[in-house]
C-alpha cells in the first residue's frame, strides 16, 4: 500500500482527521439545511410535495449508486485523488443549486452536488480507518466524526433559518463553499496518499443493477407506482445472481457472511430512514402547519442536534471501551420511544413536549453512528477498508431515501408506527449483532477477504 501512514506524528494525524471531517460538516450540513429549506423552496418555485421528495431523494439515492463505485476507485486510483475530485464536484454542484431557476433544474443541480459527494464521507472514513489502526485510537476517531454529525446537525437549522429569512433559500448552498476550499487545502497540506494492495476492477452490470434496484423502489414508492416494484425484485435478484459470479463484483457478498457486519448495513439502513422522515415531516411541520419562521423552526430543531451532538462522542468512547451493545441498545430503545411519541403529534401538540421528544430522538441517534461503522470495518482487512466502509455509507443512504420516500407513502401516526418498529429493530440487531454467533463469523468470514482473495461466492 502506497501510504506514509506509520510516520505521521499524532499532530498531522489529528489534521487529517480534521479535513475528512470538514467533507463530513458539509454534507450533514447540507441535509438539514436543505430540509428546513424545502417549504421555501416550494412556495418559490411553485412545486408539489412529490418533487421536493426528490430534491431530497436524487442526493441520496445517488449517493447510495455511486458510493461503492467511489470507495472502489479511491482504493485503486488514490484516496486523496479521489477525495480531491469529490470537493470540487461538490462545491460545483452546490453553486448549481443556488442558481437553479426551477425545480427540475435544482434536482439536477442536487444530482450533480451528489457525484461529489459520493467520493466524500465513504473516501474520508476510509482515510481515517487507514490512519487511525489502533482499536481504542480508531474509536476515539469514530467518535469525534460521529461529533461532527452532531455539530453539523446543531448549526444547520440555525444557520439555515438565518440564511433563507435573510438571503432566501439558494444561500443555503452558498455555505458549502468556503467549507470545500478549507478540505481541499487540508488534502494538499496534510494528507497522504494512500490505496489498496490488490486494487480491484470496476464492475458496471453489478453497478446497473444496484441503480435500476433503488431507483425502481423510491420511485414507486414517492410516484405511488406498486407495479414498479415488481422491477425493483427482478433488479435485485439479477444484482445478487451476477454479484455471486463476477471476480471483482460490485459489492463483496461474503462480506454479509459477517454477523456484526450485516447488521450494521440494516441498523444504518433502520436509524437513518427514521432520521430522514423526522427531518423531512418535521420541517413541514413546523413551518406549514404551526407557521413558525425558518430561524423558529431552527430553534426548535436545536433540542435534537444537541441530543445528537452529545451522544455522538459518548458512544464513540463506549464502542471502544465495552464495544458496540450499549450504544445499539441505547439508540433502538430511546428511537423507539421517540418515534412513539410522535405518533400523538397534532397540530395543538404543546411546544415543550416537542422538544423533549426531539431531544430523545437526537441522543438515540446520536448513539448508532459510531457502532454502525465500527462494525462495518472491524475484523476486516485493512486493504477492503474503502469497499466496507463505502457499504456502510451506501446503507445510511438507501435508508434516508426510503425513509424520505416513506413520507409520502404514509402520513402522520401510521408513519410513525412504521418508523418505530425500525427503531425496534436497531434494538434486536444490536442483541444478534454481540452474540457469541456473531463473533464466530467474524472469525470465519476475515480470512476469505484478505489480500489475493478476489472470488465472490
Amino acid at each position: 500500500m502506497t501510504t506514509t501512514i506509520a510516520e505521521l506524528s499524532a499532530r498531522r494525524k489529528q489534521l487529517v482527521l480534521l479535513t475528512c471531517c470538514l467533507s463530513l460538516l458539509i454534507s450533514s450540513m447540507d441535509a438539514t439545511i436543505v430540509n428546513v429549506a424545502l417549504p421555501a423552496i416550494r412556495t418559490d418555485l411553485h412545486t408539489p410535495v412529490s418533487h421536493l421528495q426528490w430534491v431530497v431523494d436524487v442526493y441520496t439515492l445517488t449517493l447510495a449508486s455511486l458510493l461503492m463505485l467511489s470507495g472502489a476507485a479511491a482504493d485503486r486510483f488514490g484516496r486523496r485523488r479521489v477525495f480531491r475530485i469529490g470537493l470540487v464536484a461538490f462545491a460545483v454542484g452546490s453553486l448549481l443549486c443556488s442558481l437553479a431557476p426551477s425545480i427540475g433544474v435544482l434536482i439536477a443541480a442536487r444530482f450533480v452536488q451528489a457525484i461529489g459527494g459520493s467520493m466524500l464521507n465513504p473516501v474520508a472514513m476510509s482515510i481515517i480507518t487507514t490512519v487511525f489502526t489502533g482499536r481504542v485510537e480508531r474509536a476515539r476517531a469514530i467518535g469525534m466524526w460521529g461529533a461532527v454529525v452532531g455539530l453539523s446537525t446543531a448549526i444547520g437549522p440555525l444557520v439555515g433559518g438565518l440564511l433563507i429569512d435573510s438571503l432566501g433559500w439558494q444561500s443555503v448552498f452558498w455555505i458549502n463553499l468556503p467549507i470545500c476550499a478549507a478540505a481541499l487545502a487540508g488534502t494538499f497540506l496534510v494528507v497522504p496518499e494512500s490505496r489498496s494492495a490488490s486494487a480491484r476492477r470496476i464492475d458496471p452490470i453489478g453497478q446497473v443493477f444496484a441503480v435500476v434496484t433503488l431507483f425502481t423502489l423510491v420511485f414507486g414508492l414517492i410516484e405511488k407506482r406498486p407495479l414498479m416494484l415488481i422491477v425493483t425484485v427482478a433488479a435485485l435478484a439479477g444484482f445478487i445472481w451476477h454479484e455471486r459470479r463476477h471476480p471483482t463484483p460490485f459489492i463483496d457478498l461474503r462480506f454479509f457472511r459477517s454477523i456484526p457486519f450485516s447488521a450494521a448495513t440494516v441498523t444504518a439502513v433502520f436509524a437513518f430512514a427514521g432520521l430522514a422522515a423526522f427531518l423531512f415531516t418535521m420541517s413541514i411541520y413546523l413551518q406549514d402547519t404551526r407557521h413558525f419562521s425558518s430561524i423558529e423552526t431552527g430553534v426548535l430543531f436545536l433540542p435534537m442536534a444537541l441530543g445528537v451532538f452529545l451522544a455522538a462522542p459518548l458512544s464513540g468512547r463506549l464502542v471502544g471501551r465495552y464495544g458496540t451493545r450499549p450504544s445499539l441498545l441505547g439508540a433502538g430503545i430511546l428511537m423507539t420511544a421517540a418515534s412513539v411519541l410522535l405518533t400523538t403529534v397534532t397540530s395543538a401538540t404543546p411546544v415543550p413536549l416537542l422538544v423533549v421528544v426531539f431531544a430523545v430522538f437526537g441522543v438515540g441517534f446520536g448513539l448508532v453512528n459510531a457502532p454502525i461503522t465500527n462494525s462495518a470495518v472491524s475484523g476486516m482487512p485493512i486493504e477492503r477498508a474503502g469497499a466496507a466502509s463505502a457499504v456502510a455509507s451506501t446503507s445510511r443512504q438507501v435508508g434516508s431515501s426510503l425513509g424520505v420516500a416513506l413520507c409520502g407513502l404514509l402520513a402522520g401516526a401510521g408513519l410513525w408506527w412504521v418508523i418505530a418498529a425500525l427503531a425496534a429493530g436497531v434494538l434486536v440487531l444490536g442483541i444478534l449483532s454481540n452474540s457469541a454467533a456473531a463473533q464466530r463469523s467474524v472469525e470465519r468470514t476475515a480470512p476469505l477477504l484478505g489480500a489475493g482473495a478476489g472470488d465472490a461466492r
